[in-house]
This record gives structure tokens, sequence and C-alpha cells, in this order.
């Protein structure tokens, strides 16, 4: 059975005790944890001499005291939290630095103002930055790197096993040794900690035979390392001995706005050990030009370089900053390439040396794919969707719908008419109605939503304009404008409800069997309606309903089988709704005195629809006569004062 050494002191006994307690010890069948004379040196009997047969030789770690180099290494990473931790040693949290604010370049707000877009164009890597502040120096478990150079301070995890069995937790001490009982000091320092199973494997097989190592590291030593040039927060910091450069730098803020992403050094001592391209890092996602940090190491950020924007319909607009030699094919590159949508045949540039003279030029792609940026350049790749395109030169894709032979969806050429549609839908049907056409197009809708909300804010400001001008002197006057305000509020709830269809209404006569030679545009849709056998009466009429047609008749026929108009319908304002979507108002032929309506004697068409409103200003015989009073009194008053002013 495998026994952990203990991390207690052990006391020092003469060799006449010990014997004494080991006899004991044998007689009653116990193995003990054999200890040298000396605990820290070599057994002088010859190797696996001393072995107990009845198992391996155990091993006991002798204690560590305190020297002036532990008590300052307080701040470490922890890499084994199953393994026993010394209280003198527990490692020290360092505080996180509050994420700041980023703050843009001048640049930066300049290609903003140009881009017109909502959501911020940044130079590339800045929300990386952004995103690693407030990171701590110390990682909880990081993965050791088999380059990793043990240092004065790290604490080690030293197992053997085989014939000599041995769980120890050691430090590095000042002078770079670890200490293994029976075995002696080993030197570690400065060894890579791959090649430390060797090194200590080497040194106990001078004592035992038949056995095996593991060395794991357990604690790191905090290190301090300086961070300078145009950072955000330059100076020294406490990193783990494990923290690279570009952890460092995440820590440190990153590089400040006028800080380079590309011209990154690693200086130790008066050698550069690296230049590191964050671009290669935040762009190809490759990390092999990042170093891991020695104590009083100088990562250093230059200043930036040449910078030039990419915006418009790319996969990744943003401001880019440029090595020398560089091209606009680097820079497009960088930026993820056009999107899908973009115009593949030229750029727009604007330059600042020509801000006060052409301002924007244009470049052919991929012509100008070779030429160089110069720095402040802003580059613009356009949309191939969001323009209007020649309607004449393509090809047309219409819907043709009801009384067709094949009704679907067509894509006919750039000239096609509604002719040529009808025909590729095989021809109408005997039983189709073309004066009911209903065509619609996507265009016109457009058209109509806009004059319709036009219309509508136009109603609504002269509506507010009367109520504001309005005064009421009586409580009965207000509530009458109270009434009006409401009714008006209600009416304009109703119309923004009402959304246009964008029919365009075909100028057919009622026999026609031939649709007009108009020309079609992409979306248009055509639907032949079966012929209607019945014309509606709706509105203030007796008997409100859909009547039977019949030819020969007139309108006036249809509104007598209603019942006429009631004693509260406005006739003069009676109006016919056609099949193919045109108006016939009463009001078109009537003269100014009332009960005139000449949409009596109309013929009546299939499907079409009689509308009788309802009068809105009613008032009474009584009614009409007092205004009337009142206004020839005011009238004679006013002779009277004029009358009497003359004499």
């Amino acid at each position: 059975m495998r026994h952990t050494a203990p991390a207690h002191a052990l006391r020092r006994t003469n060799s006449l005790g010990r014997a004494a307690v080991a006899c004991a010890l044998w007689c009653c069948g116990v193995a003990l944890a054999q200890t040298p004379a000396n605990p820290g040196q070599p057994d002088p009997s010859p190797p696996g001499a001393n072995a107990d047969p009845s198992g391996p030789v155990r091993l006991r770690q002798a204690p560590a005291a305190a020297t002036d180099l532990e008590a300052g290494m307080t701040e470490q990473t922890e890499l084994a939290p199953d393994s026993a931790v010394d209280p003198r040693s527990r490692s020290r949290t360092p505080a996180r630095t509050p994420a700041r604010v980023y703050q843009p370049s001048e640049f930066e707000r300049f290609v903003q103002r140009l881009s017109g877009e909502l959501k911020p164009i940044r130079r590339i890597g800045a929300e990386l930055l952004t995103a690693g502040e407030g990171a701590s120096a110390g990682d909880a478990g990081p993965l050791v790197p088999p380059d990793y150079l043990i240092k004065p301070g790290d604490e080690l995890q030293v197992t053997l096993w085989g014939s000599v069995d041995a769980d120890l937790r050691t430090r590095v001490d000042r002078s770079g040794r670890i200490t293994i009982p029976r075995v002696g000091p080993v030197q570690v320092a400065g060894v890579r900690y791959a090649d430390a199973n060797d090194v200590v494997a080497q040194r106990v097989a001078k004592v035992f035979r038949n056995f095996q190592v593991s060395i794991s590291l357990a604690r790191v030593q905090a290190q301090r390392v300086y961070v300078t040039g145009f950072v955000a927060r330059p100076g020294a910091l406490n990193v783990s001995s494990l923290a690279s450069a570009v952890q460092a730098l995440l820590q440190a803020g990153g590089p400040s706005s006028a800080g380079s992403f590309r011209n990154i050094e690693v200086r130790r001592g008066k050698e550069r050990v690296a230049t590191i391209d964050l671009y290669e890092f935040l762009l190809r996602g490759d990390r092999s030009s990042d170093r891991l940090l020695q104590p009083e190491d100088v990562v250093h950020v230059g200043p930036i370089g040449t910078q030039a924007a990419l915006i418009g319909s790319v996969n990744r607009p943003g401001v880019f900053e440029l090595k020398a030699g560089e091209t606009l094919d680097d820079l497009l590159r960088m930026a993820g390439g056009l999107s899908s949508v973009a115009d593949r045949s030229r750029l727009a540039l604007e330059r600042l040396d020509d801000r006060a003279t052409v301002r924007i030029a244009q470049l052919a792609w991929p012509q100008s794919a070779g030429s160089q940026p110069k720095d402040g350049d802003v580059l613009r790749a356009f949309s191939a969707v969001d323009v209007a395109l020649p309607v004449q030169r393509q090809n047309k894709r219409v819907r043709v719908e009801g009384e067709v032979a094949r009704p679907g969806d067509y894509v006919l050429p750039p000239e096609s008419s509604l002719v040529d549609a009808l025909a590729a839908a095989g021809g109408l049907t005997a039983a189709a109605y073309p004066f009911g056409t209903e065509f619609s197009r996507e265009s016109v809708r457009i058209t109509q939503q806009q004059n319709y909300e036009r219309a509508l804010r136009d109603l609504e400001t002269d509506l507010a304009r009367n109520t504001s001008t309005q005064r009421a002197s009586s409580a009965d006057e207000a509530a009458a404008q109270n009434a009006r305000d409401n009714a008006n509020a209600r009416l304009l709830t109703s119309l923004r409800a009402i959304r246009p269809t964008g029919r365009v209404v075909l100028q057919l006569q009622p026999s026609s069997r031939e649709l007009p030679a108009l020309s079609i545009e992409d979306g248009d849709r055509l639907y032949i309606p079966p012929r209607p056998t019945s014309v509606g009466v709706f509105g203030s009429v007796f008997n409100a309903g859909s009547y039977l047609y019949s030819g020969g008749r007139a309108i006036g026929d249809y509104l007598g089988l209603a019942g006429g108009p009631t004693r509260g319908a406005d006739a003069r304002s009676t109006f016919i709704i056609r099949a193919n979507g045109s108006v016939v108002s009463g009001l078109q032929s009537s003269g100014w005195l009332p009960g005139g309506n000449g949409l009596t004697s109309v013929p009546a068409e299939p499907g079409d629809t009689v509308f009788v409103p309802e009068e809105l200003n009613k008032t009474t015989f009584v009614q009409n006569a007092k205004d009337w009073t009142q206004i020839i009194y005011q009238f004679g008053l006013g002779i009277a004062g004029i009358v009497a002013a003359t004499k």
C-alpha cells in the first residue's frame, strides 16, 4: 500500500533511538519510512541496499524554513488546487482593472460620418481589446507549455514510485534547486518544463534503481514586466510566469487610439526577442509570433502606421492599419471581401489630398487591386441591389389568375405587355369578364401609399389648425367642439388602417374581350374574374342587398328594387362603383338644386355596386326658418343703422 509522506516536521533522533524504534516496529510487522541520518544528503550505502524487502522505500519531505525569498513571493498562480497549500505562500488574486470606455480616434469619427451607418465603424481589433480589459494577471488553470523555463519561487510536485515511494511538493529556492530526501539537491532553475522529468530522474538514479518519476508544476511565481509605448495604461505589471506578450498587452488595455496593432516588440535587455503583428491573430487566428515573458521583459507598442477605411458592401467594414507595400487587394482581404450583394466592378475612393478638388474618384475593380492606399483614404464598396435598375432591359415575372386556361407565374421578355401575359396563360375562358379585370402593380401601390400618407398628414394638420382657432362661448359649444374632436380622432384612426392595393383601372368597354397593350413590370398581378350575375345596392335604402342582373335595366330600376332612398338619404351624392374599379357619381351630372340625380337613367352593368350615402347635416324646416329669420333680422338692423347714420 502506498503512503503519502506527511508535511509536518520530523525531529532529529540519534541513531540508537531510531534503531530501537525500527526494531520494535519491525517486530510488529509495520513498515518504516526510512529517513537518512542527515536529511537532504544522499544515503552513503549502495543504491537499493537499504530498501525494505517487503515494499518500496518511502521518503518523507523535510520541513522547509521560510526564507526571505519565499516570504516575498506571495503573488503566484495556483496550478494544482488539490495539492497541499502552504499558508505562507497562499496566492493573492490580483485586483481586476475596471474596463474603460472605448474612445474612437479622429479618423474613426470621420469615417463614421461618411458611412452614415448606425453601427459604429471602429478600427479592427477594438472590440477584442475592450472585451479583454478587466482580466486579471493570474489564470486559474493555465496549460504549462513544454518550453516553459522553471524559475526560483515555482513549486514542483515530485512523484516517485517503484522501488521508492514519494509524493513531495517542494519549492525552487533562491539558488534554483529543489531538495529530495535521501537524494539531495537537484538544480532545476532554467530547465525546460519538458526536460524536468529527465533531470530529476538522472539525479534520483544515483541513489535508487527501478523507479519512475513524474514532475508537474504546482505553482508558478509572479513576475514583473513592463508595457510601454502607445498603450492605454503603460507601466509595470505583475503577471504570471506563464503569461505571454499578448496577455500582458490585454491586461494593460491594449494599444491606444494612436498605438499600432502591427508593430509590437518584445524586448529582453538590449535584444529584441519578437515582433508581434496582432492582425495575424485577429484576422487569421495565428499566435505563432506570441512569446512567453520572462522577468523584466518589455512589451513596447509603436505608433500607429498608415490607416485606411473600407465601408459599404463589405463583410467587415472598419478602419485598417496597413504596412508598407500592402495594396487595395490586401485591404479588401482584411475586410473579409465584398458582400454577396456588392457591385464587383468598381469602388469609390475619397482621399484627403483631393477634398478641395475632385473629392471622390471611382476605381475600376479589379484593375486597381494592385494600387497602394494612402494614409487617410476612405474606400466604399457599392451595393448592387439598393439602386433602381432599368426595367426595359429586364425579364418580367408576372402572375396571371382567374378565368384563364393556365393560371400561374410566368417570366416574360422585357418588352412584353398584358396581351403577352394573357397569351402565355393560354387566353381567356368562356366565363371570363375582362371588364372587371383587377390589375395591380407594386410600384403603383408604393406611390399610392406615399400620396395617401401625405394626404392624411395634411388632413391632420388642417383639423388641428381648425381646433386650435375655435373658441367656445358656452358649455354647450365646448361640449360640441369636444365631440367633434373625438370624432375627428376616430376618423383619422380609421383612415390610417386603410392600405392602398396598387390597383390600376383599365379603361375598357363592358363588352370588351381584349386587354390593352400595356407594358408590364416585374411583380405585376392580373386577375380575370368570372362574369358577375348581380348588382348591389347599399347605403341609405330601405332594403339593401344584391339583385340579379338582367340586361336592359337602369340604375333607377335597381334602386326601386331596394325600395329607393330613405328620408334621411343624400340622394344627390349617390355613386356607382363599376366592376373595373371606376366610379360614377351623381354629383358629376346633377345641378345645384336639391333632388337632382342623373344616375337613375344610367344603364346598369354586371358587378355594379350602387351606394346611397346618409345625409350628414340634417336640419328641419323650423331650424331653417329660424336661421333665415335671424339672418333677415340682422340684415334689417344693418340697413336701419346705415339709414340713421346718413341722416
